[in-house]
């Protein structure tokens, strides 16, 4: 038996690396093709190393709302009559005719993690939690220049190793926290990751002093959640940037999330795939909402207003040193207005410095030789998300994430999962029937 509770010889068409909103959106998408095809069922197995669901528990800060619309969900726009859609979930809730009443297209953050559960724990039977995939590799014995199937090595939550053979791999391990060059977390250093916890973890009372670094959403909702959970505390927001940008969230702009902006970037010529950049980068990167902004800048007023001061903006400013001794940690500051270097004394300093993606080379190990890479270095990727091999591979790594410099500003963001996972359970289904064909020619050549 393997760590599935299946037996270890089963060979599955796809293994799932991951799973958070874009596996499960895949899983979903490879359910209704069974559905719609029960004679061409497709086996596929997920691994997700949390030991339960969970999807960025740590900013479920209360009434922040989701960034996009409640009908960009796992399913609607590939299959708007799935019974996974968010509407159905509110259905099952008994809250659709209240959601309606409330007249807003986007969902608390809180709400939207409830959705995701509720899909998740429908789709308990083909996730094993608790599960940590270490590596893939050709399968041994397999044809060294031309492996068709993939073994992928996992380990349980008991230390345990197993091995479970696949023609497919989908990778979406999701993104790793950033810290700035030379700091490292701790017990008063935090990464916006990680905020929840820590926060939750501290007696209040001994938070007279707090300090986020960052000038996106989550710095700025970290920022108006210590104002308000604090009144005794001195709260404040250091900025690389003069002050926060508006995010564009305006009709036009958003078209760069569209299903067909995918293909205008991917076969687009490299000047039009810069302008996406230049021009619309700001639509999510290092921007915050405007309701959140007014929010901010109402209590700076008000304060201004009462003639006391506890809201700290300090613009165009860098962390250029944290030392923490005991539970004093002092941290150094660069402006870029007067080049000057100050000092400041806090209880607890929040990185909402951001997050890197996660090269697949790291579970690939030597087998990431058989995939191509462009000249700054990146993997080169098929339009249906998949790797380039450097040979005749029939197995295919599909990418959940990771794909911005070939499919654009969607790769990592939840606008176009539903569209991006259907496209890769297509890919995963088409190219199964034509190994299955390969291999029947195979055969009759040999019986000739």
């Amino acid at each position: 038996m393997d760590i599935t509770g299946r037996p270890s010889q089963e060979i599955y068409d796809v293994v799932g690396i991951g799973f958070g909103p874009s596996n499960m959106s895949l899983a979903i998408a490879l359910e209704e093709h069974e559905a719609s095809s029960p004679q061409h069922p497709i086996k596929s197995h997920f691994f997700e190393r949390q030991p339960t669901f969970g999807w960025h528990r740590n900013m479920l800060l209360p009434s922040t709302t989701m960034q996009i619309s409640f009908l960009k969900d796992l399913v609607t726009f590939r299959n708007p009559t799935s019974r996974y859609g968010f509407i159905s979930f509110l259905h099952a809730s008994d809250r659709l005719v209240q959601f309606v009443n409330n007249q807003d297209f986007f969902p608390t953050r809180q709400e939207f993690h409830q959705y995701l559960e509720w899909a998740a724990a429908d789709l308990s039977d083909r996730v094993t939690y608790g599960a940590e995939v270490t590596s893939i590799r050709p399968r041994t014995g397999a044809d060294a220049e031309t492996p068709d199937l993939l073994e992928i090595e996992v380990r349980g939550s008991d230390g345990t190793t197993s091995v479970v053979t696949a023609r497919n791999v989908a990778i979406s391990t999701g993104l790793v926290p950033r810290l700035p060059e030379g700091m490292t977390a701790g017990e008063r250093v935090w990464h916006s990751s990680e905020f929840l916890s820590r926060f939750n973890a501290q007696d209040p009372g001994g938070l007279k002093s707090v300090a986020v670094v960052g000038a996106g959403q989550s710095a700025a909702e970290i920022t108006r959640f210590l104002y308000d959970s604090l009144p005794h505390a001195e709260v404040s927001a250091i900025m690389p940037s003069y002050g926060y940008s508006i995010a564009d969230d305006t009709p036009f702009a958003n078209q760069v999330f569209d299903p067909s902006a995918v293909d205008e970037y991917y076969f687009g010529t490299e000047r039009a795939r810069d302008s996406f950049w230049r021009y619309h980068r700001n639509t999510n990167y290092s921007v915050v909402d405007a309701d959140v902004i007014r929010a901010l800048y109402q209590r700076s007023y008000d304060e201004q207003v009462r003639g006391s001061q506890r809201l700290h903006f300090r613009n165009l400013t860098r962390v250029a040193e944290v030392e923490q001794t005991g539970d004093a940690t002092r941290v150094v500051l660069h402006s870029q207005l007067d080049d000057k270097t100050t000092e400041l004394a806090v209880d607890a300093i929040v990185f909402a410095t951001g997050y890197d993606g996660v090269d697949p080379a790291r579970l690939l190990g030597d087998f990431d030789q058989n995939f191509l890479r462009d000249k700054a270095g990146r993997h080169q990727v098929t339009r249906d998300y998949r790797l380039v091999a450097a040979s005749g591979l029939t197995c295919g790594v599909y990418l959940q994430g990771g794909t911005e410099h070939t499919h654009g500003l969607t790769s990592a963001l939840l606008s176009n999962i539903a569209i991006r996972s259907g496209e890769i359970a297509d890919s995963i289904v088409l190219r199964r029937t034509e190994q299955e064909l390969g291999s029947s020619v195979k055969v009759a050549r040999s019986a000739a």
